[in-house]
């Protein structure tokens, strides 16, 4: 059997491909890939939630595979959003690397005073733990972050530590606690979308994780009760079902979390429904401050 896989252009997402490519052949299988440019490689000068958020790295792969031109993508699993076309299916969820961020600096973490991240849940949880931080904008892939790092435009910046290790990089800097820093829903994780075909769901299975599905679904089962891809800075972090869930005002001055060890995806939707009752004036407020509609 062969199958064509998309993926997104850069090291990282050509190295996840290339360790799902190499999974197949130990099983017989070839796999032709297709490199897809996203929305989000091409418009890199402004803030994800202003060009749409966590879809502007997926919608591109999806549309080729609803179109027949690929069987199957690899994704960074945070990347998906919550809400999903119809036809196509999470085929596998590969074993879980680290779901931590990784803080780089250049020279000592005393000496941080401007941090780059585009993200709000970084943002956020960085003023929170140091109010008096400067924090500016970065976008584009982990070369291109390291490379401002280097060229001192900033003091330190922040990345998920999985992506580092897939790329065999090892740099200056720290690993943050995923207690304290709670990570994006799912990071950590790759995550193969396919069509929803019987025969390619029969073959990416045999590359399923069962722990690491069942914890990056509850922290789903979260997200999506919390608002899907709401653009609040928001952490949620399941290992082996102990669940920790946050939500942070965008300057980090407020935070309502929960923590709870669950056994099923509904006690997970439960708990979701617990934090957004307690931090709906949060999320009502960053999708007002940032120019958002929401329905929540």
């Amino acid at each position: 059997m062969s199958v064509t896989i998309g993926t997104r252009g850069s090291k990282l997402a050509l190295a996840q491909t290339e360790n799902v490519v190499k999974r197949l052949a130990a099983m017989g299988i070839t796999a032709k890939v297709e490199i897809i440019a996203t929305q989000g490689d091409t418009t890199t000068q402004v803030p994800l939630h202003e060009i749409g958020g966590q879809g502007v790295f997926v919608r591109a792969l999806d549309d080729a595979i609803l179109a027949g031109k690929i069987d199957c993508a690899v994704h960074s699993m945070k990347d998906i959003p919550a809400i999903r076309p119809s036809g196509l299916v999470t085929a596998a969820i590969l074993e879980r690397d680290s779901p931590a961020d990784f803080l780089a600096f250049n020279d000592s973490v005393d000496a941080v005073r401007v941090l780059g991240t585009s993200s709000t849940r970084r943002r956020a949880q960085f003023l929170r733990h140091d109010p008096d931080l400067t924090i500016r904008d970065l976008r584009g892939n982990v070369d291109t972050r390291l490379r401002k790092l280097h060229d001192r435009e900033y003091d330190a910046i922040l990345l998920a530590e999985a992506g580092l290790q897939r790329l065999g990089l090892s740099i200056n800097g720290e690993r943050l606690n995923p207690a304290r820093f709670v990570p994006s829903p799912n990071q950590g994780t790759v995550a193969v979308v396919a069509r929803a075909d019987p025969s390619l769901r029969e073959v990416f299975s045999a590359l399923d994780h069962a722990r690491t599905r069942t914890d990056t679904m509850s922290e789903r089962a979260v997200m999506e009760e919390l608002g899907g891809g709401c653009f609040t800075p928001l952490g949620i972090y399941c290992n082996n079902g102990h669940l920790i869930a946050e939500v942070l005002s965008l300057d980090g001055k407020r935070t309502e979390r929960i923590e709870a060890d669950i056994t099923s995806f509904e006690e997970a939707r439960q708990q979701g429904r617990v934090l957004r009752e307690r931090a709906r004036d949060l999320i009502d407020e960053a999708y007002s401050r940032l120019g958002i509609t929401h329905g929540g």
